[in-house]
């Protein structure tokens, strides 16, 4: 690697560590998915199913929450540095049942170790503080060590569980 790619790299590094630190600065975009789901629950699944793969807005925040690319009545949080997405999260809250799911988080290899699944993570226990905070799946032995970093105080600590009867019915 050249002199000039490494400069590059550490500055998008720093970029990414500065990110890490303004989570707070987010964007929302909820599309069609409340009315889509309303019209689900109304007529009984009849209506309203989803077609395709939905596509999410891309926002000008550094941190986006939107509705998830790759999961129908699911959103996403991500962060966003120069216009591409450098790490997102699924997840997913019943506010019956003071439950929530957090499912794939992803970072960009070239991001990792800066924060930004920490910070991530973080403000959505914050949005969501009364919600107890969990995963889908039995995740692979080499991320037991992330989910035991990000889990450090979190109600729920980010275990395996099913998900809630009214969020199975969607």
């Amino acid at each position: 690697m050249g002199t000039m790619d490494a400069m590059a790299n550490e500055e998008d590094r720093q970029a990414a560590l500065r990110l890490s630190g303004q989570p707070s600065e987010l964007g929302r975009s909820y599309g069609l998915e409340p009315l889509r789901l309303c019209l689900y629950r109304i007529t009984r699944g009849r209506l309203g199913q989803p077609k395709g793969w939905p596509d999410p807005p891309q926002l000008s925040t550094p941190w986006q929450d939107t509705i998830s690319p790759t999961r129908s009545g699911w959103r996403q949080r991500a962060a966003n540095l120069h216009g591409e997405t450098v790490f997102g999260v699924d997840y997913k809250v019943c506010r019956r049942c003071k439950l929530a799911w957090v499912e794939e988080p992803h970072n960009e290899p070239e991001y990792q170790r800066c924060g930004l699944a920490k910070a991530g993570l973080a403000a959505l226990r914050t949005d969501f503080p009364q919600m107890a905070c969990h995963t889908l799946g039995g995740h692979f032995s080499d991320v037991h060590a992330f989910w035991s970093s990000v889990s450090a105080g979190v109600r729920g600590g980010y275990e395996q569980r099913d998900l809630c009867p009214q969020v199975v019915r969607y």
